[in-house]
């Protein structure tokens, strides 16, 4: 058996690997085709122009979906450990999948409208998968305190606690300064009004989105020590 069939450790993996690739090979296609510039883009920059867009949609949407998977495992593995362990409230578990569903629902509007074409919308949808999946996390990092011994080691609880502090200071300075950017372009120069508003927002963003894929990774561990099936109930059979 390999590492990756091991209970649902897949999920995690898959997604910290495609999450991680759909930023930056869009990244590396949009900056040969002269469409961004090299020092830290905004992350939808690499994704507003064709091919590109296409690519990043169809790559976010599918990180979305298998965010939602990654999460709602989470989501069940607590609520059984739960009832065998206690420890954790069935409403912070119910209130961390809340804010998961909300963030997928974010980044889905952030792949299907491009911020060169619908700004508002675009905006709109970054915010909520920005601002729920930092309470996202934040919540989970409580789940996993309180948890413990039961899910994962000490170790681990103290590396998700830096990523959440991480993601919750640089989230203000991405949103604060995303909105003090009135110019929407794909190419800066330093001279430009906004720069300054502009790269600070933009180095915040990136970091943020990948403090998440990390805190993912932190799953795969963990995500070995259980499965989830599927029951069939037939309410009337002719």
């Amino acid at each position: 058996m390999f590492w990756f069939q091991e209970g649902l450790c897949g999920l995690p993996a898959f997604l910290v690997v495609w999450s991680s690739s759909t930023f930056i090979v869009n990244y590396i296609i949009a900056l040969f085709r002269g469409d961004v510039d090299v020092v830290f883009p905004y992350i939808s920059d690499t994704g507003a122009i064709p091919p590109e867009s296409c690519i990043f949609g169809l790559m976010s949407t599918i990180t979305a979906f298998a965010g939602f998977a990654t999460m709602f495992a989470r989501y069940k593995f607590l609520e059984r450990l739960n009832e065998i362990t206690g420890g954790v409230s069935p409403a912070l578990n119910k209130a961390a999948l809340f804010f998961a569903v909300t963030s997928c629902v974010g980044m889905c509007v952030v792949a299907t409208f491009q911020e060169t074409k619908e700004r508002t919308v675009h905006d709109i949808g970054a915010l909520i998968f920005f601002l729920s999946g930092v309470v996202y996390i934040i919540l989970q990092t409580i789940i996993s305190h309180k948890a413990h011994p039961y899910g994962t080691s000490k170790r681990v609880c103290y590396i998700r606690t830096i990523f959440a502090i991480v993601a919750f200071v640089a989230a203000f300075p991405t949103i604060i300064f995303a909105f003090l950017v009135k110019a929407t372009k794909l190419h800066w120069n330093q001279e430009d009004e906004d720069y300054t508003f502009h790269l600070a927002s933009a180095v915040s963003e990136w970091i943020v989105s990948f403090t998440f894929v990390f805190f993912f990774f932190t799953y795969i561990q963990e995500f070995k020590q259980f499965t989830l099936k599927v029951k069939v109930e037939l309410l009337e059979f002719t």
